[in-house]
């Protein structure tokens, strides 16, 4: 249960990250709140998950779901650089998760 709460913070982390760019430097309102509450609630769902899975294994797990989705969602939503490297580097980020996650 603990790596699904993880998941879902990692997920919560996309969905913030992604709505800063929709904050407007935090000038529009529903999505300042939607931005807000999505960082709150990941952050105690990642605190919720370090009750059972070790601090950094969960740590690096968030960040690196974040990082990947935030990523992925860039190039769709805002037309960043697909490039052979970029997609080269998130696949060891997803290499690392994985390989965090065997060993927890």
């Amino acid at each position: 249960m603990a790596w699904i709460i993880l998941l879902l913070a990692g997920f919560l982390e996309i969905g913030w990250a992604i709505g800063l760019k929709y904050t407007d430097g935090f000038t529009k309102l529903m999505p300042t709140v939607l931005t807000a509450t999505s960082m709150v609630a990941s952050v105690v769902l990642l605190g919720i998950a370090v009750r059972t899975l070790p601090l950094g294994t969960a740590y690096a797990v968030w960040t690196g779901v974040g990082t990947v989705g935030t990523v992925i969602l860039g190039i769709v939503l805002f037309a960043e650089p697909a490039t052979a490297v970029r997609l080269g580097c998130i696949s060891l980020i997803i290499a690392g998760i994985a390989g965090l996650k065997l060993t927890a």
